[in-house]
Order: structure tokens, then C-alpha cells, then sequence
């Protein structure tokens, strides 16, 4: 019996899957625990207008991060650091203090885990800190550390 899976099922198959089994293995498991359902033509129907669907809604959100990695690498986060004699840094800037900056300064929310530093940033100046918008988008943004009057 072909049957389509609603849920990833171990050594069967992913869901969205249409995988052939056995008539008492789906009669008697896939059906009644709702991992499945059989492969008729209406659910076969259903399916293709769903992973349309998600397929479009795919693209939308890689339009709009490609849109938001444009419109960061033309803005810019100001944050301060107290300065020592020589220069001398105390403390540094993490990725939480650089997603709160650009929260409050440019109104854009940007979750601390997507920005990709290696180090809190420990220097005066500006740096360029990658951040992954989309697994296909990566933008860029500008933040300059200024020293603490």
C-alpha cells in the first residue's frame, strides 16, 4: 500500500514522503498513530498544492532577507567602550550588545545568534560583522565603537 507520511518516520522515510509498506504495517501502525495517510489521488493532490505553497513561502523569505542584507550594509550601530591610558580597552562588545544597539538605533530586530563573530569585538573603530540573514544570505553591518566620554 503507498502511503504518504505526515511525519518523519525512523527507517521508513521524511515526511511528505510517499513510501510503499506492507497493508498491515499501515493498517495496523502508520494510519492509527496519524503518520500517514494513503496515497489517494485527493491526498496526493493535497500534498503536491502544500509543498507548492511551501516552496513559495521559501522564496518570499529569501527575497525579503536578500532585501534586509542590502538595506544593512548601508546602516550603521554606534556603541561606546571606556578607554584606558594608551588606548587600552576595558571590557568588549558581545553580540547581545550589537543586537540591543540595533534594535534601539535602527529599529531592525536581529537575533544575537545570527550575528557570526568569532570574539566580542575589543577594539575602537568600525567593523564589518557578517550576519546570516538565510542559509543562501549573508549581509554585512557596520558597528562602530567610539570611545566612552
Amino acid at each position: 500500500m503507498k502511503v504518504i507520511l505526515l511525519e518523519d518516520v525512523k527507517s521508513l522515510g521524511k515526511k511528505g514522503e510517499i513510501v510503499n509498506v506492507s497493508d498491515g504495517y499501515a493498517r495496523n501502525m502508520i494510519l492509527p498513530k496519524k503518520l500517514g495517510v494513503e496515497a489517494t489521488p485527493k491526498n496526493l493532490n493535497d500534498l503536491k498544492l502544500q509543498k507548492a505553497n511551501a516552496e513559495k513561502v521559501a522564496q518570499e523569505n529569501l527575497e525579503a532577507a536578500k532585501a534586509l542584507a542590502k538595506e544593512l550594509e548601508t546602516k550603521q550601530v554606534v556603541l561606546t567602550l571606556k578607554v584606558g591610558e594608551g588606548g587600552k580597552t576595558f571590557g568588549s562588545v558581545s553580540a547581545k550588545e550589537i543586537s540591543d544597539a540595533a534594535r534601539e538605533q535602527l529599529g531592525l530586530e536581529i537575533d544575537k545568534k545570527k550575528l557570526q563573530m568569532d570574539a566580542p569585538l575589543k577594539s575602537l573603530g568600525v567593523t564589518d560583522v557578517p550576519v546570516r540573514l538565510h542559509p543562501k544570505v549573508t549581509g554585512s553591518l557596520k558597528v562602530r565603537i567610539n570611545e566612552e566620554a
